[in-house]
């Protein structure tokens, strides 16, 4: 079998010729890639629904717009708590690295940088005072072994750092463009393609 290079904490960016309509103009953050797979959510797919009208102790510490997102097509009755708790692994804001470092909130799971997943079945009370940003998803996109390597190859993915921005990004919509747009590549050229390539 061969290695699997992690891209987990990465974006994964539609490219304009990808044609799952779960897919268009998507962006998505990888919350664990290896051998046996990979899973993400969709950053930039808001749903009308309240976060209150679900998760009601949660929903004063999600960000604007304080909605959940579809985190993808698979099993979209679930949810799934994604945070941004500043800091580096184990180290929460502030503290030094002397010593035995001190550990994160309890219901946190760091899963790249600043970057982690929250248990939603936690006391919300417990995360609070360390939440730089959170959001909640229904459903999540999971691929199966050598599945999204399949669709990288056949090009329907840009892969691009992620920033913890990215996460609680206040336009959602406008996601797709700003990730392209800060690229040094000649992907920032892609944020200007039409909606509708019939336009160009």
């Amino acid at each position: 079998m061969t290695e699997v290079s992690s891209l987990t904490g990465r974006l994964l960016v539609a490219t304009p010729a990808l044609a799952d309509p779960n897919f268009d103009r998507a962006v998505v953050l990888l919350l664990d890639h290896d051998e046996k797979g990979s899973l993400g959510v969709v950053l930039n797919r808001p749903t009308p629904v309240d976060v209150t009208d679900i998760l009601e102790g949660w929903g004063r510490l999600a960000g604007a717009p304080g909605v959940v997102f579809q985190g993808g097509p698979v099993s979209l009755d679930s949810a799934l708590g994604v945070a941004v708790i500043p800091g580096e692994e184990g180290t929460p804001p502030g503290a030094r690295k002397r010593g035995p470092a001190p550990r994160d909130p309890v219901g946190f799971r760091r899963v790249h940088g600043a970057i982690g997943l929250v248990d939603l079945e936690a006391p919300p009370e417990l995360l609070a005072p360390a939440l730089g940003s959170l959001r909640i998803f229904a459903g999540y996109s999971g691929w199966g072994p050598g599945q999204l390597e399949n669709e990288l190859a056949d090009g329907a993915w840009y892969v691009v750092e992620s920033e913890p921005g990215d996460v609680s990004s206040p336009d959602p919509e406008r996601l797709w463009r700003a990730v392209l747009r800060r690229q040094r590549s000649e992907l920032a050229m892609v944020a200007t393609y039409p909606d509708d390539a019939s336009l160009n």
